[in-house]
């Protein structure tokens, strides 16, 4: 049965296997994650995987993302979404303690804004780390982002090593 438009999409994690077909966004993107994968190592695999939830409207860049997050770091994507309305829902019913321990969010959003999922995400009190992955991490975006309750704010075009990195940080803390 596929959701309704704008609906949280729950997705398991995929074998590595899996990633081979998705493999060509990340190459056609010029994403050279070769540092992150030497960084990570063998840390990765023993590692208790980060359960995230990913808020990005592209969904090419969002299977590219949940490709790499969850072969090169620490991290299991439970679910995504691709817009404020449906994160805010996923969010509100579903990201609780068990089901959620990262939150990864982009301002730009084709409908409602990464700051509404952050504004949301920070009011409901629950014990997540929220980032943010944007193309527009100017100070003043990062400012209002950390205002808003994110921990770290990331360029999706320049740290994607980074938030690799964050992410074992994080897993290595749990």
């Amino acid at each position: 049965m596929l959701p309704a438009a704008g609906q949280a999409i729950l997705r398991p994690a995929l074998s590595t296997a899996s990633y081979r077909g998705v493999a060509s966004p990340v190459i056609r993107f010029g994403i050279d994650f070769s540092a992150a994968v030497s960084a990570a190592g063998d840390a990765a695999i023993m590692t208790t995987p980060l359960k995230a939830f990913l808020v990005e409207d592209s969904p090419v860049i969002r299977e590219s993302l949940v490709a790499a997050l969850e072969e090169l770091a620490p991290v299991e994507v439970v679910g995504t979404a691709p817009d404020e309305r449906s994160a805010v829902q996923w969010l509100s019913d579903r990201g609780g303690p068990a089901d959620c321990d990262l939150v990864i969010v982009d301002i730009f959003l084709k409908s409602g804004s990464g700051l509404g999922v952050l504004r949301a995400a920070h009011e409901l009190h629950r014990k997540w780390t929220m980032v943010v992955l944007s193309n527009y991490a100017t100070a003043d975006m990062q400012r209002r982002c950390l205002d808003l309750g994110a921990s770290r704010v990331f360029d999706k075009s320049a740290d994607l090593d980074e938030l690799i990195g964050y992410c074992e940080q994080l897993a290595q803390r749990s």
